[in-house]
C-alpha cells in the first residue's frame, strides 16, 4: 500500500459527493449534471480541482447506476458508492481513498459537486490555512445579511449576524479523524465540519468567497453561468 511521501508529509486528496438528486434545483434530473456555459456543472468544479497541483487524486462518489462518467475526460477516480445520505457517501468515499492508496494521516477536501465557481486559488488558500492546523478547517463567509428565525411564516426572533458564518466547501480533514467523526456523529449530519465538531473539536475558519456558492435553486444556474461566462471573457 501506498504510504505518505519520500519525505514523510502527508498528501493532500480529493473527494466529491456526487449522488445527490438535486431536487430542490427544480431541473429534469441530478442539477450536477445539468450545462453551465458548455459544461455539465460538475465538469468545472472538477476542472478546478485538477488544476491544484498539491492534490494527489480526486475521487468522486456517484450512485450505484449513475452510467454519467462512462465517458470521464476529468482524470478523476470515479467509485458508484453513494449513500442514503451525504454522510453516507463520504464516509464510503473515505474507504475507497484508502483502497487506493491513501492513508489515516494524510488530508482530504470534501467539496460539493454543485460549488462549480471554486477557484484554485480558494483551494489553494485553504490548503495553506490548514496544513498545519492540529484540526483543519473549512471555507466560509461572514453573513453579510440580517438574519431571522421563522415561525409559521412569520419571524420571530432577529439573531445577531457578528459571529455567524455561512459555510461553504471544501472542508479539510485529516482522513482518520473525518472517518471517526462521520461515524460517531450518525447520518444526520450536514456537512464535514458538523462531524468533526461533535467530537469537541473547533475547525479553522477560512475566508471563502461570495462566488463560491452552491447551486441549489433555479435561479443559481443563471447566475452561475453569468459568472463563468464572464471569467472565461
Amino acid at each position: 500500500m501506498m504510504t505518505s511521501d519520500s519525505r514523510g508529509k502527508p498528501r493532500y486528496w480529493a473527494l466529491v459527493p456526487c449522488a445527490g438528486s438535486g431536487s430542490r434545483a427544480g431541473a429534469a434530473g441530478p442539477k450536477q449534471y445539468e450545462r453551465i456555459a458548455g459544461h455539465p456543472l460538475v465538469w468545472h468544479t472538477l476542472a478546478a480541482i485538477a488544476a491544484v497541483k498539491r492534490i494527489t487524486r480526486t475521487l468522486v462518489v456517484v450512485a450505484p447506476g449513475d452510467g454519467f462518467f462512462e465517458r470521464n475526460p476529468t482524470g478523476a477516480l470515479v467509485v458508484p458508492c453513494g449513500g442514503a445520505t451525504r454522510a453516507a457517501s463520504v464516509a464510503n468515499g473515505l474507504y475507497e481513498l484508502c483502497r487506493v492508496g491513501a492513508t489515516e494521516s494524510d488530508w482530504v477536501l470534501v467539496h460539493d459537486a454543485a460549488r462549480c465557481l471554486v477557484t484554485p486559488e480558494l483551494i489553494d488558500q485553504l490548503i495553506d490555512a490548514c496544513e498545519g492546523d492540529p484540526v483543519g478547517g473549512l471555507l466560509a463567509q461572514r453573513l453579510p445579511d440580517t438574519l431571522k428565525r421563522e415561525q409559521d411564516g412569520r419571524v420571530a426572533e432577529t439573531l445577531p449576524r457578528e459571529d455567524k458564518w455561512l459555510a461553504q466547501t471544501p472542508q479539510m480533514f485529516r482522513i482518520g479523524l473525518l472517518m471517526q467523526a462521520l461515524e460517531a456523529a450518525g447520518p444526520g449530519v450536514t456537512d464535514e465540519a458538523h462531524a468533526v465538531e461533535s467530537l469537541g473539536h473547533a475547525p479553522r475558519l477560512v475566508p471563502g468567497s461570495s462566488q463560491n456558492f452552491k447551486v441549489t435553486w433555479h435561479d443559481d444556474f443563471a447566475l452561475a453561468e453569468a459568472v463563468l461566462k464572464g471569467r472565461q471573457r
